[in-house]
């Protein structure tokens, strides 16, 4: 269009603005978890009761299967626990996303004169926001039950990072589905899809132990190689797998989520331009 803006100071000022709309969104989304806490809390929930059921009630067993004692075990469970809660998020974001658009709050958005990206963007920022809320709660709650990190502080900031990476990556699969299905109910549907995500990882026991046709399910789970990362940067590894994965963790821990990026945020973006046509 003659006379408009061209060049790299134009593509600045469209960044920049787009930048600021979407973080003017997250803190919308993240004023109504101030509002209402209740939804943080029960995101919390399932983590700090599998720390208690996992932990201590059923951790000597297991840690027996393994071969470890029951404190070791619960070092070794700590970071699964928290990679299950980043996976947990996709359910949270679906819901939230789908309410939104029933609600016609995503058609007052996009009546707003605002960057078109900033209500998927933003949203996508308050949850890794809240996400690190999460990190940081049940951190706490590890160092309670004596879990410790033992590789230093960069390495335990490298593992969070890892963490907060992979609940981007899964917040866009929630936005993704939480545009595509048609109601809260049907949200809920699908987040009881996480679980089996969740259980066929190294989340709470190595695949060693798992049956054998199950393990590349669980050698090859995104949710796996974050875990096992993490139990490296934080000094967790009581049992160092066999696997291609198991030997490269730190590398794929950061390829997963980069791929389910690609892959999710153009199926967002697409499906949110389509909305209402």
């Amino acid at each position: 269009m003659e006379g408009e803006p061209r060049g790299p100071r134009a593509w600045a000022g469209r960044a920049g603005w787009a930048v600021a709309d979407a973080t003017v969104v997250a803190r919308r989304y993240l004023a109504h978890l101030v509002y209402k806490p209740d939804e943080l809390v029960g995101t919390l929930m399932i983590p700090v009761l599998a720390v208690l059921l996992f932990g201590f009630v059923f951790g000597e067993a297991m840690g027996a299967a393994m071969g470890v004692g029951g404190e070791d075990y619960r070092e070794f469970l700590m970071p699964g626990l928290f990679a299950l809660t980043m996976a947990f998020g996709i359910g949270n974001t679906t819901i939230a996303v789908v309410t939104d658009v029933g609600r016609g709050v995503v058609d007052r958005f996009r009546t707003l004169p605002m960057a078109p990206s900033a209500l998927l963007v933003g949203r996508s920022m308050a949850d890794v926001v809240s996400a690190l809320v999460d990190l940081v709660v049940l951190v706490g709650m590890g160092l309670l039950v004596g879990w410790r990190w033992h590789e230093g502080q960069g390495s335990a900031l490298a593992a969070l990072g890892l963490l907060l990476l992979l609940r981007l990556a899964f917040t866009w699969i929630g936005i993704y589905l939480g545009l595509l299905v048609r109601g809260p109910e049907a949200a809920m549907k699908l987040f009881s899809l996480v679980f089996p995500l969740a259980m066929v990882a190294e989340t709470f026991v190595p695949t060693e132990v798992i049956p054998a046709w199950l393990a590349p399910v669980a050698e090859w789970n995104p949710l796996s190689a974050t875990v096992l990362a993490c139990r490296e940067l934080f000094g967790n590894t009581t049992v160092v797998g066999e696997s291609w994965v198991a030997q490269n963790a730190l590398l794929m821990a950061v390829v997963w989520p980069l791929v389910l990026l690609a892959v999710f945020v153009p199926l967002a973006t697409r499906r949110y331009r389509k909305l209402g046509r």
